[in-house]
C-alpha cells in the first residue's frame, strides 16, 4: 500500500462533499462553519473548499459526476495534503463511473471520513493508497460547544506523526445523544456523555493476532459486493476485518445475514482477526455480540478467530481512527489493541 505525506500545521486540506450534500444547505451551513474553523484554529490547516462541495444537497444528489469530480481533482492538485469528507449519506456508491483509479495511485494524499464514505475508501484500497476511516467535517469536527480531547489526540497521533501509532486504549467516555443539527442553538449545548463501564471484550480468541486493516461500515459493505470495488478473496488473507453500525441501527438480523454472506464469500477462511465498533447508543448491544458469534464460532466453524468488542471508532463519540492497509495486532489476553505501522510518512 502506498502511504501518503504526514500532514504540518500550514498545510492546505481539501473539503468534499461526496454522498449527502447537507454541509451546502442554508440550515446546516452554520454547522458547516463551526467545523471549518476547528479544523483551521485547532490544526493550523488551510481549507480549501472544492467548487461543488458547498451546492447543498438537491444539487448534488442531481450530480453525482460534478462529486466525483471533485474528489479527482482534490487529488490531482499539488498543493492539497489531505482530503476530509464533510459528511457521509447513502449513494456514494453512484460516483464510480467516474473515478479514475490512476489519479488516486499517482497522487498519493491523506483521505479520511466514515460511514458512507466506506465506499471512497474502497475506492483508494483499489488504488493501492491507504486512507483514514475517522472523522468527518459535520460530525467530528462540528462536535457540540467543543471536540472530544480523545478525537484531536487520534487525528495528531495519526496523521501528524509518522510514529506507529501504537496501542489505542478504549475511551473513558462515549455519547450517541442526538441534538438536532439544523437548530443552531444545539451546537452550544453539549452532548450528555456516559461513563464506559465495559471497555474493549474479547468475545473469542486468545493470545496475539495480526494484520492489515479493512472493513467499514457493515450496511455500505452490503452493497459493495460483487462490484469492481469488491477485492478478490486471496487479498483478505492474513487480514484484520473492522466493522461497526450505523445510525440507523440495522436489526440482529441483518447482522446475521450480512455475516453470512462474509461467510459464503469464505472471508473467515482468511481473515485473523476481528474487531467491532461500539453500537450507536449501544442498541442491541448484547444481541450484536450473540449474532458474532453464531455466525463465525457455530456456522463458519471459527471458534479460534479472535473478535474484539466495543471499539471507539464509526458511528459512536469520540472515535479513533483506522488506516487501510495498516498491521494491527490484537491481544486477547491482555484485552488490548494497538497499530504497529504509521498509516503516513515523512518526506
Amino acid at each position: 500500500m502506498i502511504k501518503a505525506e504526514k500532514l504540518d500545521r500550514g498545510d492546505k486540506v481539501a473539503v468534499v462533499s461526496l454522498s449527502w450534500g447537507g454541509a451546502g444547505d442554508e440550515k446546516f451551513r452554520d454547522r458547516y462553519e463551526i467545523g471549518k474553523k476547528r479544523v483551521e484554529e485547532l490544526f493550523g490547516l488551510n481549507v480549501i473548499e472544492m467548487p461543488n462541495s458547498l451546492k447543498g444537497s438537491e444539487y448534488l444528489d442531481k450530480h453525482p459526476e460534478a462529486r466525483a469530480e471533485d474528489l479527482m481533482n482534490a487529488f490531482k492538485n499539488k498543493e492539497i495534503k489531505a482530503i476530509f469528507s464533510n459528511i457521509g449519506g447513502d449513494d456514494t456508491l453512484r460516483l464510480l463511473p467516474f473515478i479514475d483509479f490512476d489519479v488516486i495511485k499517482n497522487n498519493p494524499k491523506i483521505f479520511m471520513g466514515y460511514s458512507d464514505t466506506t465506499v471512497n475508501h474502497f475506492m483508494c484500497y483499489k488504488a493501492g493508497l491507504t486512507s483514514f476511516y475517522g472523522p468527518s467535517i459535520l460530525a467530528e469536527f462540528a462536535e457540540n460547544v467543543e471536540m472530544h480531547d480523545y478525537t484531536i489526540n487520534t487525528i495528531e497521533k495519526t496523521l501528524f506523526s509518522s510514529k506507529p501509532v501504537g496501542e489505542i486504549k478504549a475511551s473513558k467516555h462515549w455519547t450517541s445523544e442526538w441534538l438536532p443539527w439544523e437548530k443552531k442553538e444545539n451546537s452550544k449545548i453539549k452532548r450528555k456523555l456516559n461513563k464506559e463501564k465495559r471497555g474493549y471484550e474479547i468475545l473469542q480468541g486468545k493470545g496475539k493476532v495480526k494484520g492489515k486493516l479493512i472493513g467499514g461500515c457493515i450496511e455500505v459493505l452490503d452493497w459493495l459486493r460483487g462490484t469492481i470495488l469488491w477485492p478478490e478473496i486471496n487479498d483478505w488473507e492474513d487480514k484484520i476485518l473492522f466493522l461497526e453500525t450505523s445510525e440507523d441501527q440495522p436489526s440482529p438480523d441483518y447482522i446475521r445475514w450480512y455475516l453470512r454472506a462474509l461467510n459464503a464469500l469464505g472471508i473467515f477462511e482468511k481473515i485473523n482477526g476481528v474487531i467491532i465498533g461500539k453500537p450507536r447508543d449501544e442498541k442491541y448491544y448484547e444481541e450484536y455480540k450473540d449474532q458474532y458469534l453464531k455466525v463465525i464460532r457455530d456456522e463458519a466453524q471459527r471458534d479460534d478467530l479472535p473478535i474484539m468488542y466495543n471499539l471507539n471508532f464509526g458511528h459512536t463519540s469520540p472515535m479513533f481512527i483506522l488506516p487501510y492497509g495498516v498491521e494491527a495486532e490484537i491481544d486477547c489476553d491482555n484485552k488490548t489493541f494497538k497499530i504497529n505501522e504509521a498509516g503516513v510518512k515523512k518526506i
